[in-house]
């Protein structure tokens, strides 16, 4: 019984129909490779737990994916060139623990991420994103998130309803303000803020230090 396939760097153009008859699979690696689509075939997949698409060339990704409920370790969907993802992408994907959508042309991720319920880890580093949905809020998982090189112009609201969020970059960000409620999120352990053009003198920053959060300006 085939349960994974791996097919990094193979140069291809388009995925093997063959992927799709292989039911069992709980593992695809389909990254570095020169894919401009992904098939609707790919809801076939029932038993999918990773799944790897990171550096190929899509614009973006079919329905069917969303139906893949299995997913619980990785969706890696970075460095393509993605500019948006359907509310229907994360609708049931409530088992999945690890996503990277980085490196793309995202403005905005859909109100469905809130479905996400058991993400522990979230990269959307290098987009365009400007502002997060206020289902966000519900990702009460979420140990780490990057949102490195975005266009948010405000440390996002729904943050502040995540108990477990123990690093947050924001790197890069045209943010000019860090509210007082971060120092209130209790797990918070390291906070990145280079290339951000806030005042570094802010006593909130002494407060999160003194508390043993690692500060970085």
């Amino acid at each position: 019984m085939v349960t994974s396939l791996n097919f990094w760097k193979k140069q291809l153009t388009e995925i093997p129909s063959s992927v799709w008859e292989t039911t069992t699979l709980e593992s695809l690696i389909l990254a570095d490779n020169q894919l401009t689509s992904v098939p609707e075939e790919i809801g076939r997949l029932a038993h999918l737990r990773t799944l790897d698409l990171g550096h190929n060339r899509l614009t973006n990704l079919p329905a069917s994916l969303g139906q893949l409920t299995s997913l619980t370790n990785y969706l890696y969907l970075h460095d393509n060139r993605i500019a948006s993802l359907e509310e229907s992408l994360f609708a049931r994907l409530s088992r999945l623990r690890y996503l990277n959508v980085g490196d793309n042309q995202l403005t905005r991720l859909p109100d469905t991420i809130g479905n996400l319920a058991s993400l522990e880890e979230l990269r959307a580093d290098h987009n365009r994103i400007d502002v997060l949905p206020e289902s966000f809020g519900r990702l009460t998982r979420l140990h780490e998130l990057h949102l490195r090189d975005n266009q948010l112009h405000a440390v996002p609201a729904p943050l502040r309803g995540l108990p477990r969020l123990a690093y947050l970059d924001l790197r890069g960000n045209p943010i000019t303000d860090v509210p007082e409620w971060i120092a209130e999120l209790p797990q918070l352990q390291k906070i990145d803020l280079r290339w951000v053009a806030v005042d570094t003198s802010l006593p909130l920053f002494d407060r999160l230090e003194a508390r043993g959060c690692r500060v970085l300006l």
